[in-house]
């Protein structure tokens, strides 16, 4: 018997198109389930409003049309909802594979099942990608469960179309009522929900921006909520109008949401950080460090560029393929880079090591070693630096070791530490640039701003060469900065730059560097608690500007 196709194969629709609806979830890009992330993929033309287009921007497909990103002066369209429709009909008449993105879920979207039903009169076939919606996912990260054992009826309820009976119900009622309102009718709203019923003193929970590493949660009462943002500074606000999740009810009082809240207890929760490496290398760092809350921004320090004089790399190459070499050792994913496109030059490939002993300095240059093809025999168990694979290098013993020598490929600026090592131990080294690191470009003058003026909150440091890098191609970071080095040398430059070392890693690893910091900001925001004042991450606590007096 035939076995059944799967939802999810690609639709054979002859000469229309296809359109699938799609929900982005309330803001959190890793919510996007693995059916959306293959539909985008899929999409010759995506539709999406601003909020879910900076969700899924990361999965769209090289060669899929953004029309309503992809106006003249690079500001998203603001075409009304008949006329967003009338694109996604036209798209799909003309044969076209359409994405329509909505924030949180399509079926919570008022304007969808009406768009369904014009594609189906139309002959237009089309799916539903289902989403997390907003009522759900931002309730969820607020740490504000809507049940729990005792049962209970909830309510979802968006006041822009809520009508009286609706109003009278919910005020009557000791249900949970999750609000989707304006932050700017968030007084209103409380207020309208005690003229139905509702006692003053029912703890009310606000949430903005949900699911983001914006998000903010106040738990107050239908009474106070709006003083309270008020006294905030939260209203007035220029974006008063933007969306937020509240949810009134006995079941969201502040001794359970405090318990619950882990979304905005992490421990480095809308941190900027700004790592200080290359894409490439900082890429494990960066997804560490949002694990912790934290916001990420890689600025490259350096640029990676091939030696001046690229005979010695050549001869040693052709001495991997003749036999040359027992071992070659890899110190970084650049050597290995190097070496990968040095082989394609002479048309190699990674057979090329048969018979050669490999070793990586760590994990992530054996990473790259894996990509290649190669995996090596020998990586640290302990410590990931030249020192550390000292100590597992074995000595050379001329019974077992019918060659001598060692290729050691690496940059122009390496130490010496790995040569001199390898030398005692009685191995000949032919220690061959395989590479130069120059100073990067600057990064864009807003950047340069910010780590002036503090607009990051942390700055990790991985070696001598990011401090003084980025001091000479951004200005030295501000003093509320949080300065994290992942080793004493680092931290030496970065003291030398005037700079106060507020974390120093306990090993020397990227990923332990990160946990420190991590510790950091647990431990500063542990005492915060304690002393019973808000807490308040480095960058806001950067002193005002005086105004200028007038006479």
């Amino acid at each position: 018997m035939a076995r059944a196709e799967s939802s999810t194969a690609e639709p054979s629709t002859g000469a229309l198109g296809h359109v699938t609806f799609l929900g982005a979830g309330p803001g959190d890009p890793g919510l996007l389930t693995l059916r959306a992330v293959e539909a985008l993929a899929q999409a010759d033309v995506l539709v999406a409003d601003p909020a879910a287009y900076e969700v899924v921007r990361d999965h769209i497909g090289p060669g899929t049309d953004t029309p309503l990103q992809g106006t003249a002066e690079g500001e998203p369209s603001t075409l009304a909802g008949d006329d967003v429709a009338d694109l996604v009909m036209r798209s799909a008449s003309a044969g076209k594979r359409v994405v329509r993105a909505v924030v949180g879920d399509p079926g919570m979207d008022t304007d969808t099942a009406e768009d369904m039903l014009a594609l189906a009169d139309a002959g237009i076939t089309f799916e539903v990608v289902p989403g997390v919606a907003r009522a759900v996912g931002v309730t969820a990260y607020a740490g504000v469960p809507l049940r729990d054992a005792e049962g209970g009826d909830v309510r979802f309820v968006d006041t822009r179309t809520a009508g009286e009976r609706c109003w009278n119900e919910i005020g009557g009622s000791d249900a949970t009522v999750v609000l989707s309102c304006a932050l700017e009718t968030i007084g209103a709203t409380a207020a309208r929900l005690v003229t139905a019923g509702r006692k003053p003193d029912t703890p009310l929970t606000v949430t903005v921006a949900g699911t983001t590493t914006r998000q903010r949660t106040w738990t107050e009462t239908l009474g106070t909520v709006e003083r309270t943002l008020k006294s905030a500074k939260v209203l007035p606000s220029a974006g008063a109008e933007r969306p937020v999740i509240a949810v009134v009810g006995e079941r969201g009082a502040t001794a359970r949401r405090d318990r619950l809240a882990w979304f905005e207890s992490k421990p480095l929760f809308g941190w900027n950080v700004l790592v200080p490496r290359t894409k490439e290398q900082a890429a494990s760092l960066s997804d560490q460090l949002r694990s912790y809350g934290a916001v990420p921004s890689e600025v490259p320090t350096i640029a990676v560029e091939p030696p001046r004089t690229p005979q010695q790399m050549d001869r040693a190459v052709k001495g991997l393929v003749t036999g040359r070499y027992e071992w070659i050792a890899f110190t970084s994913v650049n050597a290995v880079r190097a070496i990968r496109e040095k082989f394609e030059e002479y048309g190699l490939d990674a057979r090329a090591f048969a018979g050669i002993k490999v070793a990586a300095v760590g994990e992530q240059t054996a990473k790259a070693l894996v990509e290649f093809g190669v995996r090596p025999d020998l990586v640290p168990s302990g410590e990931q630096s030249a020192a550390g694979l000292l100590e597992d290098w074995p000595p050379y013993d001329p019974v077992f070791d019918p060659i001598d020598r060692v290729f050691l490929p690496r940059a122009d600026i390496a130490t010496e530490t790995l040569v001199a090592g390898l030398v005692e131990m009685g191995w000949e080294v032919d220690d061959v640039t395989a590479y130069r690191t120059v100073r990067a470009s600057p990064p864009p003058a807003e950047t340069r701003e910010a780590i002036k003026g503090g607009g990051f909150d942390a700055v990790l440091f991985t070696s001598s060469s990011t401090v003084r890098n980025l001091v000479g191609i951004a200005g030295k970071p501000h003093n509320v900065t949080v300065i994290a080095c992942i080793g004493p040398a680092t931290a030496r430059a970065a003291q030398e730059h005037g700079l106060r070392v507020d974390v120093l890693a306990p090993e020397p690893s990227v990923h332990q560097l990160a946990e420190a910091l991590a510790e950091f900001g647990a431990a500063r925001r542990d005492a915060a608690l304690r002393a019973g004042e808000v807490l308040k991450r480095p960058s806001e606590k950067r002193p005002q500007r005086r105004r200028a007096r007038t006479t």
